[in-house]
Formats: C-alpha cells, structure tokens, sequence
C-alpha cells in the first residue's frame, strides 16, 4: 500500500502519466475533487480505501516510486521559481485528454426519480458502515444529496439508475424496475416438482441481501457439535454464511440490470444449493478463469463500488476464491460456475455420500444399512438415544435426525415393528 506521505507525489506522478486534471483523477478514483486537491497539496492524509485505491491506479499505471519521486521534485522546482505546483498541473493552458464516460445501464439517468424516492435510513446506514470500515471519509454535510455526492453516485440533482437499485423504495422500484426481484424456493428431492417454500421478495439491493440471508437462516441445514473446551454448542450451517453470501452478492452486484425481465434466484434442494442471476460473464471471462487470481472487471462498478465500501464485498478479484476456500473448510466440494443462456449459476453441493462405510475412526456417521437393521431388529420402536447408543463412531443428535427424517421421507423407517413415531417421540 502506498505510505501516506508518498500521496502527494503518487497523485502527481499519476496525472502526468495519464494526462489528467486533478477532476479527472478524482472521477478516476470515485472521490470529490476537493478531496484530491487537498491530498495532493499534502493537507490531508486520505483514509486506508482511498490509500488502496491510489495503490492500485499506480500499480495499473506503472507508476514507480522514483516516478513519484522525479514527479514531487520537479513540483519543487515550479514552486520556486514562482509557479505553483498545482496551477501548473492543471493549467488550462496545457492540452487535457479527456476520459470519454463509458454509456453503461447503471449510469444513465432514472426518468421522473428524486431523493424522495429513495430510502433515507438505507443510504445513511451505507454511510455510517462505510466510515466504519475506513472505506469513506467522515462526510462533511449530512443532507442526502450530499451524502450521495460523498458516494461518487450523484452529480446535479440527477438520480441515475444505480442509486435507484441502491436505495430505492420498494414500491416505486416495483414500478420503474420490475427487475429488482429475488425469486427464493426450497424444493423437496433433486428437482422443482414439488416446492416446500416458494417466495418473491422486490426491494432495494441490499433488501434482497438481507432477504436472501434470512431464507438460508431458515433453510440451511445447521449441525450442532461440542468442543471440550467450550462450554455453549457450536452451530455450523451445511453451506458455509460467507461463501453464499459472497456467491449472493456477488449475483447482485455483476448480474445485468438492462434483462427488464430478469431476477436473480435462489434454490435449495435435498443435494444441492443454486443462485442464479441474469446475463453471461462479460469481459471474455470464463468460469474456470473465477477459480484462480484474476483482475477485478466489473459490469456495474458504481454498484459494485457502494457494496464494497459497505463492507461487503472486495474489489480485487478474491471472491470466488475464497468462497472455494470457505467450502473447502467445510468439507465441501469445490463450488460450481456455469453459464447457461443468458445467465450465470453458482452451485454448492453437499458432501458426497458414502454408501458404505470405511473407518470406525471418531467422526464416522453410521450408515443407513445400519440404522435400518437397528430398527428391523427392534421389538419396539427406539428411541434416539438407544439408537446414539447402538451404532459406532462419535456424530451429533442433528446428524442422526437429518437420517431419520431421509428414512422416513423414503418409506423404509416405518417397516413391520420399527415404528418411526416411536422413534421420532421418544427421550432423547
């Protein structure tokens, strides 16, 4: 990361090699001009996102610290001879190469929109967690123009579209963008035949987010396990919290939003856990190229940009690398990526099941062979804790319950005697 009293001289070194006003580099870096002016005067130090972004400018320009230096040293000379460092460099004398803004959906104005039509607690939430995670400065003012302005995410009184899929109210996004949908379902066996829970959710960004945790939290299968030096359970969902939430923000933040149609989806089934959202990859990537380090390309960069300084997502390229680390942690397969039309699937899988077993070793799960033969040989139903006690290896109650209940579901733990009530009623 570039040392605070470098910034000067990184800043200017920057614009010569780009060729940039100071405004320019401020729309380059999604910061305020006035921000940029008093970071290269050396007036303030920018806070640690800033600092990583200017890193990462001067990394993609090839900016060396001996540029910077030569850079800082000919500002020197300018001053003394009179001419301050910063007319100089950005005279409007000197010929400027503009940057030309790129048209893409996320910026184009949103027809008939105001802050009025935006939920006020959401973006001053974004705010305040932004500051918290050193990703934005303290804002000076407290207005919600001047809050988003301190976003990089309004220029004017113009609302653009990102702003409206940021922080919009349900009820008017229900209107203007019928696109901002998240489709969730939990579905019985392999397949979508038969639907347990079957739910749509419109909102704002980050109502969907929270949408979508809450349907996990409700769905996931959770496993119970004891640490002999704790004294409390410990819980561990199947699909690790932060890969889906990864994997689900992710959908949120590079889906394409110009699919007036498209929605992302959410689907549990008995195997498997798919987030789906609209539009190919972009940029010539491949599904294999998310599995190894790649640069950062974003299709919606100011959404993306406000996920980020929210704390929620990062912005080089690690996401899908570490959702395969965290399911890996789990036990679980490595996720899955796959283009299929017009959009992009992420797919957890459970672990894969053993028919037989291997190991009497501490951990093994007894097998259904032999928890049905435990229940055919019964004279009468057992309880959970007779059939903990009559099958080997050390697992938790969750994990026989989870078998019971497959049994069940399958017909073959009620045959003759083995009565599953019995079972299921019993101490435990």
């Amino acid at each position: 990361m570039t040392e605070p009293r470098d910034i000067p001289a990184t800043l200017r070194a920057i614009r010569k090699n780009l060729d940039l006003t100071q405004e320019e580099l401020a729309e380059r870096l999604d910061v305020s001009f006035a921000s940029v002016n008093r970071w290269e005067g050396g007036k303030v130090r920018p806070q640690r996102a800033s600092r990583e972004a200017i890193a990462a400018l001067a990394k993609e320009t090839a900016t060396t610290p001996r540029q910077a230096s030569e850079s800082d040293h000919s500002a020197r000379r300018r001053e003394k001879g009179g001419r301050p460092a910063e007319a100089s460099a950005s005279s409007d004398a000197t010929p400027v190469k503009r940057c030309r803004k790129s048209k893409r959906w996320e910026n184009q104005e949103a027809p008939g929109w105001s802050v009025d039509d935006l939920d006020e607690w959401e973006l001053r939430n974004v705010v305040a967690q932004a500051v918290y995670c050193e990703r934005l400065d303290v804002p000076e003012h407290r207005g919600v123009k001047d809050l988003l302005r301190q976003l990089g995410l309004m220029r004017g009184d113009v609302v653009y579209r990102a702003v409206a899929v940021l922080f919009g109210k349900r009820e008017r996004l229900e209107l203007d963008f019928p696109q901002c949908v998240l489709r969730v379902a939990r579905f019985r066996g392999v397949d979508r035949s038969t639907s347990l829970d079957n739910r749509q959710f419109a909102g704002n960004a980050f109502e969907l987010l929270r949408a979508g945790e809450r349907f996990l939290r409700d769905w996931v299968p959770i496993a119970g396990r004891f640490d002999p030096n704790r004294f409390d359970r410990i819980d561990e969902p199947l699909y690790p919290t932060l890969a889906t939430r990864e994997a689900l923000a992710n959908a949120l933040c590079h889906r394409d939003y110009a699919i007036f149609g498209g929605s992302i989806g959410l689907a549990m089934y008995d195997d498997r856990m798919e987030i789906t959202s609209p539009g190919p990859l972009h940029f010539g990537l491949t599904p294999e190229d998310l599995f190894v380090p790649h640069r950062s390309r974003l299709w919606n960069p100011w959404i993306a940009r406000t996920f980020y300084r929210r704390g929620i997502i990062e912005m080089w390229g690690t996401g899908t690398i570490r959702m395969v680390e965290e399911a890996a942690a789990a036990g679980l397969p490595r996720p899955e990526i796959e283009e299929h039309g017009d959009s992009v699937i992420v797919r957890f899988r459970q672990k894969p099941v053993r028919p037989e077993r291997v190991s009497e070793g501490e951990g093994a799960a007894p097998t259904r062979t032999e928890l049905l033969v435990l229940l055919e040989g019964a004279a009468r139903g057992l309880t959970r804790r007779e059939l903990l006690s009559g099958v080997r290896g050390s697992f938790s109650e969750a994990q026989l319950r989870r078998m019971l209940e497959e049994l069940r579901d399958e017909g073959l733990a009620a045959r003759g005697k083995t009565a599953w009530h019995e079972t299921r009623m019993g101490s435990s």
